[in-house]
């Protein structure tokens, strides 16, 4: 299926802008999750920048479509993507986890363009299902999105949802796992090994998509396959790194909650300058 017309260059452009401002609103915090962040950086901007159907200036736009971001711990890119995208001012960045700043550690509605408190997980996926089988009680046509965590998909709860979503033929939901295969205490599948994981989705009934989740051609092109399906949800399985783009992060398990100090985001936007060059 041929993907629709996208600027690649610019979403390149941004994917690099958002890894460096990820790592300095971190630093600034002294806290935050920046390896879970800097994974999913192109399935953000993939979303923002051409999938969803969005109003930054009307973020209750009835009918926006919903994005539900259940790894609710990685608010640097959620953030970090909506202050680009133009949903509130970039200088709200500096204030990322301060008191008094509508920017806290976890995603929350009091931030223009979060639809949903998040990080305790394992929920996310189950609410997205409720918007979804809502939108198609109401006859609405907005699509309802959800970013799992490949650790976060180790819970119950998140099961419970997927064998909700084939029941209620959800074609209007698409989940996105974010299979960066690291999390807080170490390697997932160590942890709890989650493989044969396309083969589980599709055993529950979702129409299963795997990408690499750091080529946004093969994002852009899964999201099309997506609109494309009907009577059944859609989940794309996107491989991805922890901590991808700096080379001393890249699949390191410390970096789940650990900001860097001002010589390492030296070093790290060093790296950062000349992937920039590179694209």
């Amino acid at each position: 299926m041929p993907v629709r017309n996208a600027d690649l260059k610019a979403l390149h452009e941004q994917a690099v802008l958002f890894r460096r401002e990820i790592l300095e609103t971190v630093h600034l915090a002294g806290s935050g999750h920046p390896g879970g962040s800097l994974s999913a950086v192109e399935i953000m901007i993939a979303l923002y920048g051409y999938q969803l159907n969005h109003r930054p200036q009307e973020p209750l736009w009835p009918d926006r479509d919903r994005l539900i971001v259940s790894k609710g711990h990685c608010s640097p890119v959620t953030y970090v993507t909506l202050a680009n995208y133009g949903y509130f001012p970039k200088a709200e960045l500096k204030g990322f986890r301060k008191f008094g700043s509508i920017l806290q550690g976890h995603v929350h509605v009091k931030v223009p363009g979060v639809e949903f408190n998040t990080g305790s997980l394992g929920h996310g996926l189950s609410v997205a299902c409720g918007i979804a089988l809502g939108a198609k009680m109401s006859k609405k046509s907005f699509n309802a999105y959800c970013l799992l965590g490949d650790g976060e998909i180790q819970e119950g709860s998140v099961w419970e949802a997927a064998m909700t979503a084939p029941h209620y033929h959800l074609d209007n939901l698409c989940a996105i796992v974010d299979y960066n295969k690291v999390q807080e205490n170490g390697p997932v599948n160590e942890i709890k090994n989650l493989e044969p994981l396309a083969d589980k989705w599709k055993c529950f009934g979702w129409q299963v998509i795997e990408v690499d989740g750091h080529q946004l051609p093969a994002l852009l092109k899964a999201f099309d396959e997506f609109a494309a399906i009907d009577g059944k949800p859609t989940v794309i399985i996107a491989h991805t790194i922890k901590g991808k783009g700096v080379s001393f992060m890249e699949g390191k398990a410390g970096w789940h909650g650990k900001a860097p100090n001002a010589e390492q985001l030296k070093v790290a936007l060093a790296e950062l300058a000349v992937l920039g060059k590179d694209k």
